[in-house]
């Protein structure tokens, strides 16, 4: 969505007669990576109970190119690998433990997989540098989920570039390849089953292995004064398809309970309904303090048809300590009510419709504190082959959720430009 950023970007471009200003004067390089690591005692994989314990390091370019004076393509690939135990209980049985158990991490393949994305965007500016439009495209896959998607927006500018109004739309074409938990599977058998009765859970694979999405983006944003710029937007995104995961396993409370060792065999799997609406509506407040402090806020408001209702809350003050460094704390808080399908471990009865234990679907709240460093080359001394160098940041992130799930995220990105 253009909310803020190509507001900013085009104030400080003048056209005339006898000289029309680049869009964008040289190719960009942004590099970019991430390391994130969680845990947590309330993984869907095992029904709601058990690790959620998982790192992921990701990687990322980011080109931007001059075509001309008015058109620049963008091209952003990545790559994410991460290592799971929450997912490695998939199949908790294909490693060496000799005890399993929901807390434990499987030592099997199914602890890690990787991710790889590109999303090629083209933009075109009109004469005026007051009209905008851009198309992209975009394509991702993992082992048992593939993402193929397009969109457009456009953006148009009056009130001597002091307002900007937006639209954008995205359509998101994707296919699972499920992968249920090992024990309902076709052939499964293990003489290790303890319980009352025989294991026969009377599960049916899912028959839709689509996923679409389809979203409609609105933002108007202006420049309120010169100290304080503001924005409001808007989306509509309606999804339908397999919104349940595959792998993700339920507990019934009228079903009986069998075992291998501490691990409790599936009653069935997540299923959730083929269609959602949702409707975020939300708006920016940025305020020049003076040459050292700037506050940027943000707010957002979310609803959906299944029941969830959020709120979220984000505070950032960017503080100019010198010419070529800036740090910035943040906060953020969020909270939610659950999804109408949700149910702790046992919750659910065996001829509910739909019913879930992912706790992402819960009731709760989290907070999350940041600190960000920004180092600025005014000089553009240190170079990479035929760039300079433009930016580095560095930011550090800790969540909590009231759920007991915690994260650690720390990012880096800088960027590059033509020399």
């Amino acid at each position: 969505m253009i909310i803020l950023l190509t507001t900013s970007t085009l104030l400080s471009q003048q056209t005339d007669t006898s000289y029309k200003k680049r869009v964008l004067e040289t190719s960009e390089v942004d590099l970019l990576l991430s390391y994130y690591s969680q845990d947590g005692n309330n993984a869907a994989v095992t029904g709601g109970e058990g690790t959620e314990e998982l790192t992921d390091a990701t990687s990322a370019l980011v080109l931007r190119m001059p075509l001309n004076e008015d058109d620049v393509l963008t091209i952003d690939v990545g790559l994410s690998a991460y290592t799971s135990a929450s997912s490695s209980n998939v199949n908790p049985l294909d490693g060496n433990s000799t005890n399993v158990s929901p807390f434990d991490a499987s030592s099997g393949e199914s602890r890690r997989d990787q991710l790889v994305h590109i999303n090629p965007t083209y933009q075109h500016s009109s004469d005026d540098r007051n009209s905008i439009w851009s198309a992209n495209a975009y394509f991702s896959n993992e082992y048992d989920y593939t993402s193929v998607g397009f969109g457009g927006s456009y953006a148009r500018l009056f009130n001597e570039q002091n307002t900007e109004v937006s639209i954008a739309g995205q359509v998101y074409l994707d296919t699972w390849n499920p992968q249920y938990p090992i024990e309902l599977r076709n052939g499964f058998f293990d003489d290790r089953i303890m319980g009352n009765g025989t294991y026969n859970p009377q599960f049916m694979e899912l028959q839709e292995l689509n996923r679409n999405s389809y979203s409609l983006s609105l933002s108007l944003s202006q420049i309120l004064g010169k100290r304080l710029q503001g924005a409001l937007f808007a989306d509509v995104v309606a999804q339908n398809g397999l919104l349940s995961t595959p792998f993700q396993r339920v507990y019934f409370g009228d079903a009986e309970d069998f075992f291998i060792d501490d691990f409790q065999l599936a009653d069935d799997v997540e299923r959730l309904p083929d269609s959602r609406f949702k409707v975020p509506l939300g708006g920016r407040l940025n305020y020049y303090v003076n040459d050292i402090f700037v506050l940027r806020s943000y707010y957002r408001f979310y609803w959906d048809d299944w029941g969830v209702v959020s709120h979220t809350a984000n505070l950032e003050i960017p503080i100019k300590l010198a010419d070529v460094f800036t740090v910035y704390p943040t906060y953020r808080y969020y909270s939610q009510s659950a999804a109408d399908y949700f149910y702790p471990k046992e919750g659910a009865q065996s001829d509910f419709e739909y019913y879930t234990s992912d706790y992402d679907l819960s009731k709760y709240t989290a907070h999350q504190f940041g600190l960000g460093l920004r180092y600025q080359d005014v000089l553009t001394k240190a170079k990479l082959l035929s760039f300079v160098l433009k930016t580095i940041d560095l930011r550090i992130n800790n969540y909590d959720r009231s759920d007991g799930l915690n994260a650690f995220i720390v990012t880096l990105g800088t960027t590059f430009v033509g020399n």
